[in-house]
């Protein structure tokens, strides 16, 4: 009997056979020869082209993971092992991530950063504690608390400052700066006080600038706001001018105003927010005043009562600037404060 192949009645399981080019290429045949060329072509193109979108695809996410691995790694190492390496520093300075908000301000990692890394800077190089033991890590974390305080505070004055429109010009930079450079020789170079902030700072002279320039605005703020401090100070020019002396304005403005003396002092120096070059050129045994700090201490009247061509002693009464350090506390109190970085070992 003959056998009958399968596949010759399961018509899916047929050959079938593959159209021939023509034997020769002729004008009626060139179209046909061209469409047959190209058909083999196209399984070579679109599998490359269809490998194309997918290797972009897998690049994209490979990138999307990547992303949230650096960014959970830096959270992971600012946040719970608050790395204050050089490397993050410069990622909080690109990156302005917040280490706490007040006010809902927020308060940038850098500046915290940067504060903190001077005071750990100016330990490691000078300081006879061992930052590694126990007693320096309570040192280290005790400034931490300082200048976190510090860098909210910073914050908090120029959330104020935009409000009510304050500004720090850079003159007024380049005025604090240059004060800051008289010395008992004379003023040095620019160059050589910023080779001196870097080597007790670490400090580059633009991020000395940036802390000159906020504490400038903490105390532009500060005076702004202390409405009680400046009724004091028009109350004591008011009795100076009717010719009483220093003992009586303080005897009269009360609330712990008393008469002090720093004693002989450098004329180069400066005394609690106080440029001593300028209370130097003031009159003898005559009070003059109020004289505003460069800081947020306060107002002062003073009665120079002795002066060498170098140094100089004055009795002074201060009025102090209350209304900012208040405003800070209220913040605290009612919970407008939130950190993100925990701090222990703070004494």
């Amino acid at each position: 009997m003959k056998k009958i192949r399968l596949y010759k009645l399961v018509p899916w399981r047929r050959k079938t056979e593959k159209p021939s080019l023509p034997s020769r290429i002729t004008n009626e045949t060139v179209a046909e020869h061209r469409e047959q060329i190209l058909a083999g072509g196209r399984r070579f193109k679109y599998p490359v082209q269809y490998a194309r979108h997918k290797l972009v695809l897998n690049t994209v996410i490979i990138a999307f993971v990547s992303v949230l691995l650096l960014a959970g790694l830096a959270f992971q190492q600012l946040y719970f092992a608050q790395n204050s390496d050089d490397f993050m520093y410069r990622f909080t300075q690109l990156v302005p991530v917040p280490v706490a908000t007040i006010a809902s301000e927020p308060v940038r990692y850098s500046d915290y950063l940067m504060q903190y890394r001077a005071s750990e800077f100016w330990l490691r190089k000078y300081d006879e504690t061992k930052l590694d033991s126990a007693d320096g890590r309570r040192l280290l974390a005790g400034i931490k608390r300082q200048v976190l305080d510090n860098a909210e505070a910073n914050a908090y004055a120029a959330k104020l400052a935009r409000e009510m429109h304050i500004t720090v010009t850079t003159a007024d930079v380049n005025n604090a700066v240059a004060r800051k450079r008289n010395t008992a020789d004379g003023q040095i170079t620019q160059e050589a006080y910023d080779a001196s902030t870097m080597m007790l700072y670490g400090w580059s002279p633009a991020e000395y600038r940036q802390a000159i320039k906020e504490s400038l605005v903490k105390a532009k703020v500060a005076f702004a706001i202390d409405t009680n401090a400046k009724d004091l100070a028009d109350k004591a020019s008011s009795l100076i001018a009717s010719g009483k002396d220093l003992g009586a304005v303080a005897s009269a403005l009360g609330n712990g105003v008393a008469i002090q003396s720093p004693g002989l002092i450098d004329t180069t120096s400066s005394f609690s927010g106080l440029n001593v070059s300028n209370v130097a050129a003031l009159p003898l045994n005559k009070v003059s005043g109020p004289l505003k700090s460069s800081t947020d201490d306060g107002y002062y009247f003073v009665k120079v009562t002795q002066k060498t061509d170098t140094q100089v002693n004055f009795d002074f009464i201060e009025i102090k600037l209350t209304a900012f350090n208040a405003k800070l506390a209220d913040l605290k109190k009612t919970h407008q404060i939130h950190e993100f970085i925990t701090i222990n070992g703070a004494q």
